[in-house]
């Protein structure tokens, strides 16, 4: 979405705030019309758009970087699709799974760490009912881990990263985890990524991303809502 009438990066979180206080009830047609990008017929073709087009109108600049969305407030931007009782209706992926390159990575050093240390969150209707230009934000809020949500995270990575560098991909499915699992991650089944095999020998699988479980993005916000 390349439009040189958007909004510069934010250099601060209380600017971006201000942009949040200012997109919240609108409708998704809406905030395409005011950067004069065109509206998907199916989000099944159009993975991520949603996204794209929120972070387009607050002034996101890491694109495809594997850095914070808001490179220089160090914030993650992440949308939550909810059904009309206020339920994510889905999981919300943070990250790729480094399938080679997790050995010796700890839980403090890792891109999933880094990626939920400090998250603005996006609420956005998605009943299936509405159609998308339709569908309104939310009131974004800005959250970061407390210690016993930190703590259920680091030992659900913990946990999968091992079964990762023990070669245990292929047994990983998504009841694994309390609120971090692993899925396939990939725009279609012949992708692939390099892995580590169970007698520790290079192999090829389809590419892995972490993602949050609904449960936990539930609880996140039920406390900041009430």
């Amino acid at each position: 979405m390349s439009n040189p009438d958007l909004p510069p990066p934010p250099t601060s979180e209380a600017e971006l705030m201000e942009r949040c206080r200012a997109v919240a009830g609108r409708s998704l047609g809406q905030l395409a019309t005011q950067i004069g990008v065109e509206i998907p017929d199916d989000l099944r073709r159009a993975k991520g758009w949603v996204g794209q087009l929120v972070e387009a109108v607050l002034g996101a600049d890491a694109a495809s970087l594997a850095e914070p969305d808001f490179r220089t407030i160090g914030v993650e931007m992440k949308t939550v699709p909810l059904d009309f009782k206020g339920r994510p209706r889905e999981s919300t992926y943070v990250c790729t799974v480094p399938l080679e390159q997790g050995i010796g990575e700890t839980w403090a050093t890792s891109w999933a760490r880094r990626k939920l240390a400090r998250v603005l969150w996006v609420p956005v209707e998605a009943e299936r009912d509405l159609s998308l230009p339709e569908r309104r934000l939310g009131t974004p809020f800005l959250w970061s881990p407390d210690p016993g949500q930190e703590s259920i995270l680091r030992t659900d990575w913990e946990e999968l990263m091992e079964m990762v560098c023990l070669g245990q991909l292929e047994s990983i499915t998504a009841r694994f985890g309390r609120a971090l699992q692993i899925r396939p991650k990939a725009a279609n089944a012949r992708t692939m990524a390099a892995a580590i095999g169970p007698e520790g020998e290079r192999i090829l699988t389809n590419p892995r991303g972490f993602y949050l479980r609904p449960s936990f993005t539930r609880a996140i916000l039920q406390q900041h809502f009430g």
